[in-house]
């Protein structure tokens, strides 16, 4: 994982993360389909959007009950 990350969740917005999720969901669901075609590249690409899901969704638990 990279040390210096662009944007931390923790610093985005309610919509930016809700919006950030959404297209974390559209690339999870793109790599377990390469995965079940045989073409996916990186397959250590699951975890780290299994993982930024994650933070994603921490994030916006952490902002409601703020």
């Amino acid at each position: 994982m990279a040390k210096t990350k662009a944007k931390e969740p923790r610093h985005l917005s309610a919509d930016e993360l809700l919006i950030r999720l959404k297209e974390l969901k559209q690339e999870s669901l793109n790599l377990r389909l390469q995965r079940a075609t045989g073409t996916l590249e990186n397959p250590a690409r699951i975890k780290l959007v299994r993982r930024e899901t994650a933070q994603i969704l921490t994030a916006i638990t952490a902002k409601k009950s703020a």
